[in-house]
């Protein structure tokens, strides 16, 4: 059974950075056909993806985030960490982990794997 965990700070201030780590149980990150999700929904918004990190530590990222976003992984520990720079009031989100095997795109709702999520406040 796959598991996945999200961990970091509930607050973080405008301009600091966002550092958010997803612990993986029930799979290595690194088997083939995986791919490692970030996902988060603003209050009263749909589902935003991220990027995500593959099997083999390719990375892709949405172009909303690209600018702000890096996804990378410790393979020793099975996590994979999101780091969002610069973050606004508006990064105020319920932050997701998920993981699927065989996609790695950008429609949310095609991960079969996710973590319960962790809120994060954005505010001085």
């Amino acid at each position: 059974q796959v598991q996945l965990r999200e961990s970091g700070p509930g607050l973080v201030k405008p301009s600091q950075t966002l550092s958010l780590t997803c612990t993986v149980s029930g799979a290595s990150i690194t088997t083939s056909f995986y791919a490692w999700s970030w996902i988060r929904q603003p209050p009263g918004k749909g589902l935003e993806w991220m990027g995500v990190i593959g099997h083999d530590g390719s990375t892709y990222y949405s172009p909303s985030f690209k600018s702000r976003t890096s996804i990378s992984r410790d393979t020793s520990k099975n996590q994979f960490s999101l780091q969002l720079s610069s973050v606004t009031p508006e990064d105020t989100a319920v932050y997701y982990c998920a993981g699927d095997v065989g996609y790695s795109g950008s429609d949310p709702n095609k991960y079969i794997y996710w973590g319960q999520g962790t809120e994060v406040t954005v505010s001085s």
